[in-house]
């Protein structure tokens, strides 16, 4: 598998602008395909996001959670190949996997971890890439060997067999880099990822889910609906999904402990769920807070005392009307 060996690291400090074009191998993230004649209905009793209404053209987020509305997964859902795939951070899958096909026995449905190859393509002239692998038009689209999946202007995921993999790396005009600068454009728009020390510790509007379409709160039945319901219908949910910066000689490591201001002490605040480091000593994250803080709370890694970090803000709103 030498082709895996061509994505070299690429280094930018906060003011250089992105590569034109840029394929990465996105090796942190893998999916869970679902196929079968009860697929729809099975999936839509299981996730947050509404599997019924999602059109052939189209993706949303999502999450699955426990019957107590504790997230064990949040992915990215959409039609490929005969049935679904629920793009996600690779780390939860295995206990994701475990959950997800609890019931599946009762149902026409078959549930598996994709050994597909995820590329990310990244880019002002990503769209017209992808514009040569398929004559859709559409936000997901089928190309030779897989699905391309529009993430936002700049960015498509290809979830694709490793011939088709190996086709588009050989032919693609573009930088090949390492998947640090999908993770940093991920934080930037503060899509929600989890790591697999923090499954089952968050509900789904933590996640930010409910401001990124992530949550129907029209369709049927799903597990741990109640809870999710009451967040929002009672005003119960107390936390956020923020965007942490400050300065950091080295990529703080994921689940590294955030402690905020309070006076004259520090306190623990939560743990990192992504981290970039940019090439002039400032690095962002994820991180999960509590939703009623100041936004100008000062930060710092517990690791690194003597770093200032401060909240940057979402690039959208949290109202889930």
């Amino acid at each position: 598998m030498d082709w895996q060996n061509k994505f070299a690291p690429l280094s930018l400090s906060t003011t250089d602008a992105l590569p034109e074009l840029a394929l990465t191998h996105l090796t942190s993230w893998g999916a869970i395909n679902m196929v079968g004649d009860d697929k729809k209905s099975y999936l839509s009793g299981q996730v947050t996001c509404d599997v019924v209404a999602l059109d052939a053209g189209a993706s949303t987020l999502g999450a699955h959670c426990d019957a107590k509305g504790k997230v064990w997964s949040v992915f990215r859902l959409f039609h490929h190949n005969d049935g679904y795939a629920m793009f996600q951070a690779k780390p939860v899958i295995p206990v994701e996997l475990t959950e997800l096909k609890k019931y599946a026995i009762f149902s026409k449905v078959e549930i598996t971890e994709s050994n597909e190859v995820a590329l990310g393509l990244i880019g002002a002239k990503a769209k017209a890439f992808v514009d040569q692998l398929s004559d859709s038009q559409e936000d997901v689209r089928p190309i030779t060997g897989g699905t391309a999946v529009k993430i936002d202007a700049q960015r498509w995921l290809l979830l694709v067999n490793e011939d088709s993999a190996m086709q588009l790396i050989d032919n693609v005009e573009a930088q090949l880099i390492e998947e640090s600068l999908w993770t940093r454009l991920d934080i930037e728009a503060g899509l929600p990822t989890l790591t697999a020390a923090q499954q089952n510790e968050h509900i789904p509007q933590a996640l930010n889910l409910q401001g990124l379409g992530g949550i129907s709160f029209t369709k049927g039945c799903y597990t741990g609906q109640e809870t999710v319901a009451r967040a929002k219908y009672r005003g119960m949910n107390k936390r956020a999904m923020c965007i942490v910066s400050g300065p950091s000689e080295q990529t703080p490591a994921v689940d590294t402990d955030l402690e905020r201001a309070v006076g004259d002490n520090w306190r623990g605040a939560g743990k990192l769920l992504a981290s970039y480091q940019f090439s002039d000593s400032h690095a962002i994250g994820l991180v999960v807070l509590p939703n009623n803080l100041d936004t100008d709370t000062q930060f710092r890694l517990k690791d690194a005392p003597d770093s200032v970090w401060e909240m940057a803000p979402l690039p959208y709103s949290l109202d889930d009307e």
